[in-house]
């Protein structure tokens, strides 16, 4: 009689298209809600503050109307982005203002004051921050409190905070120990805007507490644009002073700058706390709270599944000694107690393979290369080897 061996069907342990998303789908949402969260919060300050203080931009936080306003004065206006090019323009016909003095690094702070402080011309610094007012207009200070009224009247003899009447410089606050110093858009007695002489006397420093009267969308507002006329188009040319990143005077260096000088002290410090997170985390992760604990296994597997699986994963190693090696193992253990040999001795040829002959009534000497030997070359040699431990200990079980 001929059985013929019928092929199972192959299984792939790969994973399937299911399974990858099931494991992949938490991730692949928070990567989803991080990525809207972010497009989400570029677009609304985008919208909120686009083109601020740029006399270019027609936005409503823009400053074109005013930059328009003082062409039709005769007023021209020319915008920078250098320290260079603002200290260059700082002559007697000429206003420079200054819409962000607290980016400036110290260093450009004082040059910045060195080179206005006796041309003969005007500076305007726009809401600058206490560090930065005390090296832009030494003897100038900055209240921490600001002021909580937008609107205030002049109270003072400046003429053009005169003639403007009330305008929306309420912000930060400022006193000045200089003799001569107009104070003038008082808020509980300090002042929010200072006209301070410079050395010469020709010349002279406005601080603004708050920029909002040179807003497109503010300076219909009060007095907001007659006072902005005033200070900016007291001289002929006006240099608008945009600090921006890419100047090289920030870092003190004339030459080629690498990476790491390109990149914000901000980010840096943000780099350096990612690291010590990640290293809490490992150790978090790493940290053992006890031995291990043996579970049950919540349902019970048939032994023939486990072998099959096993089996498999041998297979697909193509670890054809490792399983012989456990066929023999397994075949000695129970064969060693048949023969009356110990378990613990079913692993010596010495002890088993003689009293295997002597069971079977033979020499023994197939028996050592059939329990002991070498792996098989290939996939047939290792069925054919089970075949022989299978039929070995069917006779050795025959009464």
């Amino acid at each position: 009689m001929t059985i013929e061996a019928t092929a199972l069907p192959a299984t792939s342990s790969s994973p399937t298209a299911r399974q990858i998303w099931t494991r992949a789908r938490g991730i692949a949402l928070a990567v989803v809600l991080l990525l809207t969260a972010a497009v989400a919060i570029a677009v609304i300050r985008s919208d909120s503050r686009h083109g601020a203080l740029d006399p270019r931009s027609v936005d409503p936080y823009g400053s074109r109307a005013v930059a328009e306003l003082l062409a039709d004065r005769g007023v021209s206006t020319r915008v920078v982005t250098t320290l260079d090019q603002a200290r260059a323009a700082a002559n007697p016909d000429t206003t420079v203002l200054v819409t962000a003095p607290d980016l400036l690094t110290p260093r450009q702070q004082t040059q910045l004051h060195t080179a206005a402080d006796g041309s003969g011309g005007r500076t305007v610094l726009l809401a600058p921050g206490g560090a930065s007012v005390e090296r832009l207009v030494p003897g100038v200070t900055a209240d921490p409190a600001t002021s909580t009224v937008a609107a205030l009247d002049p109270k003072c003899t400046l003429p053009a905070a005169r003639r403007a009447g009330p305008a929306d410089t309420g912000g930060l606050r400022y006193t000045s120990t200089h003799p001569g110093t107009d104070t003038c858009y008082p808020s509980q007695r300090l002042a929010t805007l200072l006209r301070v002489p410079d050395t010469t006397g020709n010349g002279d420093t406005v601080v603004l507490g708050a920029p909002d009267i040179l807003f497109n969308e503010r300076l219909d507002e009060q007095g907001n644009a007659s006072l902005a006329l005033q200070l900016l188009g007291s001289r002929t040319h006006l240099v608008w002073y945009l600090p921006s990143l890419a100047d090289l005077s920030a870092t003190g260096t004339d030459g080629e700058q690498n990476f790491m000088d390109l990149l914000p002290s901000g980010w840096l410090w943000g780099t350096l706390q990612l690291f010590v997170a990640a290293a809490l985390a490992a150790l978090w992760r790493a940290r053992r709270f006890g031995p291990l604990v043996p579970e049950r296994l919540p349902v019970a597997i048939r032994a023939s599944e486990t072998v099959e699986g096993r089996a498999r994963l041998y297979r697909k190693a193509n670890a054809r000694d490792r399983a012989a090696t456990a066929l023999r193992s397994a075949t000695r253990t129970r064969l060693a107690p048949l023969v009356g040999v110990p378990v613990s001795q079913a692993h010596t040829p010495e002890a088993l393979l003689p009293a295997l002959a002597a069971h079977l009534h033979g020499d023994g000497q197939a028996l050592h290369p059939l329990l002991f030997g070498p792996p098989p070359g290939d996939d047939t040699a290792l069925v054919a080897l089970t075949d022989q431990l299978d039929a070995l200990e069917r006779e050795v079980r025959r009464p």
